[in-house]
């Protein structure tokens, strides 16, 4: 059996969390800029940081598994 859970929920949080899409913080023009589709330094590095921290909250702590087979 393959343990799909980990995967799973990286990938998504990869593509809900990614600078600029959803939204940026700190923004370019304001605190926080949604939809913008542009990111700088600064938002790559806190959305990094959110990514790791719910990433390991939801592996670690909740123990998401989504077993296959």
């Amino acid at each position: 059996m393959a343990d799909w859970g980990p995967v799973l929920i990286g990938v998504v949080l990869f593509v809900l969390l990614q600078p600029g899409l959803l939204f940026s913080f700190p923004g370019n023009h304001r605190q926080i800029d949604f939809g913008s589709m542009k990111t700088n330094g600064k938002a790559i590095a806190f959305h990094t940081l959110i990514f790791f921290a719910l990433y390991a909250i939801l592996i670690m702590a909740v123990h998401v598994h989504i077993y296959t087979g």
